[in-house]
């Protein structure tokens, strides 16, 4: 809904502005739908399963393949494929374009297919080395290993998705990528309640959901293709030229695009030595922060990427630049009173949607710790979201991937430091300093190359947001009384929660009115 509104209001904003923001509110809005449900699969995940070995157990399990979705699929393969997709429909005829999305599935699908196969042999080594902190933990080992086995074939269906969702994207076709996550929280949430009953270890039922889910979305995305006529007939490529350069981009953005997916796994396998629930307080944290990241960070990265690629592939720098900027612009509009809620209500909203029957108090005193942590990175998170795509439009995955290692370097050396006096929380706020480490290398690298030129006012529409930020700040301070907020009922709580984001946001866009910024502004005017 903000996203719709800001297309709305902003028609002075010229051409290029009014697709982007038209662009971004369909994918931002598909997504909001997809992220609510998915509070409502974690709310309920809470309140049946709680915080145990077998929740932890069930993460580590879940998190390996999707990880591997983030860092291939919508990481490396998107930033990959789509540029090289881009220059296709740009320069080739249909035929060629064709045959060209023929061979790269017919090679990505022998590619998977192997690496699944591989990932569920290795599953005990693969739980060993990602998180050893259980081994010699017994059950939990042993359960954490057959939930892989059941979740890993979720990589194969989804990286395919992915491809799907590319093809879709790079012709403008947005809204059914964007909606197709909302099947992943739908069979979660059928396998949760009519499931887990019937099985002798409930927390089951959820691998078998994320399963099921591959499949389903898969088969939501073909009949879009279909009308495209663009339904892939798999072929081997592997000797084609245009499947050789997806390769040779997709090796190093495995790693350029996906630092901040690479920190979130360190922290889970550190964690793993921890008490018993850091690795559930890191989840769900991660869940909170994961909500404003997916709604403006992914759908931005969606939007913008098929766009640089196609205003490189024109020569059009201009047009470059002016995208480049207006995403900046909107990254701190939307992200930084996101992340000062995130911080100031930590506890009220972790408490809301979950502090049900086995989630308790103390749950979600040590989940705010760590959503706190996080939610600091969050405009890092989104920053890089927008900003390497800056990179692999234009054929750069080198300096990423360079900045890339920096970044981890970085994270890994902070999470020593502050494991210890902070514990989980401390990995939290690692990744989050790595993020904003990684994401002020590349700004000024585009900067430097003279890629990324700033429109004009920008100086005074920051100073704008930041003092309409401080002001959302202190009205929460001030006003948000949690004092009592463990003894309330749900009912209770859900509308205080309300009342006080509605008081931030109601303080924040006040603020930018009285001192004159309208939304005009984001395109440079």
């Amino acid at each position: 809904m903000l996203l719709l509104s800001i297309f709305n209001a902003s028609k002075q904003g010229g051409a290029l502005s009014r697709q982007l923001f038209k662009s971004t509110a369909v994918v931002g809005s598909m997504t909001l739908v997809s992220r609510l449900l998915g509070f409502v699969r974690d709310m309920l995940i809470a309140h049946l399963f709680g915080v145990d070995s077998a929740t932890d157990a069930f993460f580590v399990a879940f998190k390996i393949p999707n990880f591997l979705r983030r860092l291939f699929a919508e990481g490396a393969f998107a930033h990959a494929f789509v540029p090289v997709l881009s220059d296709y429909k740009e320069r080739a005829n249909p035929v060629a374009l064709k045959l060209f999305i023929d061979k790269t599935a017919g090679t990505l699908s022998v590619f998977l297919l192997a690496l699944t196969l591989i990932g569920v042999v290795a599953a005990p080594v693969l739980i060993m080395l990602l998180a050893p902190g259980f081994i010699g933990q017994g059950s939990q080992y042993e359960l954490s290993v057959q939930l892989l086995q059941i979740t890993f074939p979720y990589l194969f269906f989804i990286t395919l998705v992915a491809f799907a969702g590319g093809i879709l994207n790079a012709h403008g076709r947005f809204a059914i990528p964007a909606l197709t996550p909302v099947f992943l929280n739908i069979c979660m949430i059928t396998a949760a309640i009519w499931l887990a009953p019937l099985m002798s270890e409930p927390v089951t039922a959820l691998a078998w959901g994320v399963f099921a889910a591959g499949v389903v979305q898969l088969l939501f995305q073909l009949p879009a293709l279909a009308r495209l006529g663009l339904m892939p007939r798999p072929r081997l490529g592997f000797s084609d030229p245009g499947v050789k350069r997806i390769v040779n981009l997709m090796l190093p953005a495995i790693f350029s695009v996906s630092v901040t997916q690479i920190n979130l796994f360190l922290d889970t396998l550190i964690a793993s030595f921890l008490t018993v629930g850091s690795v559930s307080w890191l989840y769900y944290s991660d869940r909170l922060v994961e909500f404003p990241l997916g709604i403006l960070g992914i759908a931005l990265a969606t939007v913008i990427l098929p766009n640089l690629s196609k205003s490189h592939a024109a020569d059009d720098m201009a047009a470059f630049s002016s995208a480049l900027d207006w995403g900046l612009r909107l990254v701190v509009l939307v992200g930084l009173p996101a992340t000062i809620g995130l911080v100031l209500l930590a506890e009220p909203m972790l408490s809301t949607l979950f502090q049900y029957n086995e989630f308790g108090v103390s749950d979600v005193h040590f989940a705010g710790l760590s959503l706190k942590a996080y939610s600091l990175g969050l405009l890092g998170f989104i920053l890089i979201k927008v900003l390497v795509p800056g990179f692999s439009s234009r054929g750069d995955m080198k300096t990423p991937v360079r900045y890339g290692v920096y970044a981890l370097l970085v994270s890994l050396a902070l999470n020593l430091l502050l494991v210890f006096p902070l514990a989980h929380a401390g990995l939290a706020l690692a990744t989050s300093l790595g993020a904003y480490f990684n994401a002020a290398l590349l700004l000024m690298k585009l900067h430097k190359d003279k890629v990324y030129q700033p429109a004009k006012g920008g100086g005074l529409f920051f100073t704008r947001i930041a003092l309409a930020s401080g002001v959302m700040a202190a009205g929460l301070f001030y006003f948000v009384d949690t004092a009592w907020w463990n003894d309330w009922s749900s009912t209770v709580r859900v509308l205080n929660l309300l009342k006080w984001i509605g008081l931030g946001l109601a303080c924040y866009t006040a603020t930018l009115w009285l001192t004159g910024l309208r939304l005009r502004h984001l395109a440079g005017q």
